[in-house]
């Protein structure tokens, strides 16, 4: 049953960045996104290049969790664009903010699912490779 979860958790995620990052290169080309964005949010990218560079992660990213590539790696780029997506839908733009919790309910959940894969991040005095 855990792996259903991940697979879903794992594909939602994908879907949500990989078009999330597609939407925002219609924006950053001057075309009409495909789906509504956020005012406030696209306020915040003042310079063009800030948002081509998360978007092409967004999309870099998405596909590699579609297909099951490189997933706790993934999950770490990914962790800032989720918190800040959190936490600018909290408190600037509640319009989206369902689907904000959604993707940290999801993102947190792989996470916990892969988090053998973390261990070594939170070790006190690691031993070098040898």
């Amino acid at each position: 049953m855990s792996k259903l979860i991940m697979f879903i958790c794992r594909i939602f995620l994908g879907v949500v960045f990989l078009g999330a990052g597609i939407n925002g290169y219609f924006v950053i080309f001057g075309m009409e996104p495909f789906i509504s964005t956020s005012p406030q949010a696209m306020a915040l990218f003042e310079f063009n290049y800030l948002l081509v560079v998360e978007k092409s992660i967004e999309i870099i990213c998405g596909l590699l969790l579609i297909l099951n590539q490189y997933i706790p790696f993934n999950l770490v780029i990914l962790s800032p664009i989720v918190a800040n997506i959190f936490l600018l839908h909290l408190f600037v733009d509640p319009s989206l903010l369902l689907l904000a919790i959604l993707l940290v309910i999801t993102h947190g959940y792989l996470i916990f699912y892969y988090r053998d894969n973390f261990r070594g991040l939170l070790e006190r005095s690691p031993k070098p490779f040898q």
